[in-house]
């Protein structure tokens, strides 16, 4: 597992995910959120996005967390393992609450500087109805990367992230 990359819905654990196997595996570490907004929350055109996520993609090694569905075949094609986050709605939504109050007034981390951690109705439902509007095409998506010998991992609890981290080999091993 050389080029990891991890999906699903706000909340579901993508960063920490990320920032535990970039750790384990000594991988360089992508978050997206922090290369694709801008201060104040300003989106980049299009284009000047996708050539980001082509030159992200080219490195040799990476874990790379995010979703950004325009490019999410590029960064599928580019990937030998694709997790999915797949918690429980209500389970994203707590810890967006949490994460929120943690980070109130600040970026937090894994974020762009100067995008300071909000809630928005529109996240919020985005969230919540992620299972059901978005979860099958990435499933589709998914099932294609595996017909093209792509390792898929679908973790959907805790206790199925701690399994699978357990199971990673040390780096360098």
């Amino acid at each position: 597992m050389r080029r990891i990359l991890i999906v699903g819905p706000g909340g579901g654990g993508k960063s920490t995910l990320a920032r535990r196997i970039a750790s384990r595996l000594d991988l360089p570490l992508i978050h997206l959120d922090a290369r694709y907004w801008r201060p104040g929350w300003v989106a980049p055109p299009k284009d000047a996005w996708r050539q980001t996520v082509e030159r992200l993609t080219q490195g040799e090694r990476w874990v790379m967390d995010g979703n950004y569905g325009g490019t999410l075949a590029l960064r599928l094609d580019a990937c030998d393992t694709a997790i999915l986050m797949d918690m429980p709605p209500h389970v994203c939504l707590w810890r967006i609450l949490r994460r929120r109050w943690t980070h109130r007034g600040v970026s937090r981390p894994d974020m762009a500087p100067g995008c300071p951690e909000t809630i928005d109705p529109r996240f919020l439902g985005w969230i919540a109805l992620y299972r059901w509007r978005h979860r099958p095409a990435v499933l589709a998506r998914f099932a294609e990367a595996a017909a093209m010998g792509k390792r898929t991992v679908v973790l959907d609890s805790d206790a199925a992230v701690e399994a699978f981290l357990a199971a990673l080999p040390a780096a360098g091993g």
